[in-house]
């Protein structure tokens, strides 16, 4: 239960603007014999809800745009939401990517995506990716 557990926190800190690997501690667990339905469920449930942080804190820091401290220049975040609503909701989909990925999550919460589309298109991303590592791994190891 611990692995599991373990692997639902590595995954859930590797969603956020933290940087971590998730898909290390996966194979390694993988490789360890543990259950890979299970191994995917807490992966993929632990990334989804990590995402969850970053879509809040857009939606909380989008407040403060205008204030000295805020992480990005006024226009690098225009830039940002510009190309978002080019491409849409369903860019969603690649909020999985490890480049960009998390930066998508963080927008959709600035353009104000309702939670239940955000995690819908979100939790179909990153768990199709880490089925396809499970997969993989099972040609590997």
């Amino acid at each position: 239960m611990t692995a599991y557990l373990s692997l639902f926190g590595v995954s859930f800190l590797a969603a956020t603007l933290i940087p971590f690997y998730s898909e290390v501690a996966l194979v390694g667990l993988l490789a360890t014999g543990h259950d890979p339905w299970l191994l995917w469920l807490s992966a993929s449930t632990g990334n989804t809800l990590g995402a969850v942080v970053n879509w809040a804190l857009g939606r909380y820091l989008l407040h403060f745009e205008y204030s000295r401290w805020f992480p990005f220049k006024i226009s690098q975040l225009h830039r940002y939401q510009n190309w978002y609503q080019r491409f849409g909701v369903w860019s969603l989909l690649l909020s999985w990517l490890p480049a960009g990925g998390d930066a998508l999550t963080f927008i959709a919460g600035m353009m104000k995506v309702r939670l239940s589309i955000f995690m819908i298109l979100v939790a179909v991303g990153k768990s199709l990716r880490y089925a396809l590592i499970i997969a993989l791994s099972d040609q590997i190891l």
